[in-house]
């Protein structure tokens, strides 16, 4: 599999292709991995330097990788974390390249905009950027439960409502739908839960709730995800090995004491995941 990732990456620790792009290497996938910002490290530590990359830079730099004759071997595209709003366009003219230069390439978006803790964190304009140019595009996205609500413009904390806005966001083009961070009204709060919906049907997938939270977990959850799924085609198998590969991840991470994630000492994990939660089919 060859899968171009175009999202963030920090020198020091793990978020965006920084946390991204060595478990699709476990998984054997050749990435090819582009900036939309180069930090120092994630903005949650209140102060980082570097820069933010200017659309027609990454636009650039895209062009170049095509150059190459690239595009046409690839399998996947996977977007994140934007930076510039101006960036949202450059993704989306570049997953049109790419699938007409390779048609059966599939374009997963992680729609980084927020999270119900932090809120928005992103440009005004990229919301709607999305939502009319780029979710459009793609086969698959992988918002948080936050995320699916600024994109269908609800607030969706009950199952049905989570169904229905998931519905919602297929309406929009993508096939399937995973939604993260989930945290149900009626739910155990001791449990984190995910969703995954296409059109054969949606699966529940719930793990224990660590005392810690760490950045990059969304982007390694939407990288695992989107290898597997496209190996598979089977949303819940995929469900099930993504699941059980980010709480080791994070387990392992909580344990080591380590403010960031161990993206090295959880390789195993990711090829060879232990399968230990069930996947419950909800329709």
């Amino acid at each position: 599999m060859r899968l171009l990732s175009v999202q963030s990456e920090v020198a020091y620790g793990h978020v965006g292709n920084s946390a991204a792009v060595f478990p699709l290497q476990r998984l054997g996938v050749e990435v090819v991995a582009v900036p939309t910002v180069l930090f120092s490290n994630h903005t949650g530590y209140g102060s980082w330097r570097g820069l933010r990359l200017a659309p027609e830079q990454v636009a650039d730099v895209l062009l170049g990788v095509e150059e190459r004759g690239a595009f046409a071997d690839l399998d996947v595209v996977l977007s994140g974390y934007l930076g510039d709003a101006g960036t949202a366009l450059v993704v989306a003219d570049a997953v049109r390249r790419v699938k007409a230069a390779s048609p059966g390439a599939v374009y997963a978006c992680d729609p980084v905009m927020g999270n119900a803790a932090a809120g928005l964190f992103v440009a005004p304009a990229i919301p709607e950027l999305l939502r009319a140019e780029v979710v459009p595009l793609a086969d698959l996205i992988t918002p948080n439960a936050f995320e699916l609500g600024l994109l269908t413009g609800t607030e969706p904390t009950t199952l049905p409502e989570l169904l229905d806005a998931a519905d919602l966001a297929r309406a929009l083009g993508p096939s399937t739908v995973l939604v993260t961070s989930v945290a149900r009204a009626e739910g155990d709060p001791e449990t984190v839960e995910m969703l995954a919906v296409d059109a054969a049907g949606a699966w529940l997938v719930g793990t224990p709730r660590l005392p810690r939270s760490f950045g990059g977990t969304g982007d390694v959850t939407a990288a695992l995800f989107t290898a597997h799924l496209r190996t598979s085609g089977d949303a819940a198998g995929a469900l099930a090995r993504t699941a059980s590969s980010v709480f080791d991840l994070i387990e392992l991470t909580v344990r080591a004491g380590d403010g960031e994630l161990r993206i090295v000492d959880a390789q195993e994990r990711y090829g060879r995941p232990r399968l230990q939660f069930a996947v419950r089919r909800v329709r």
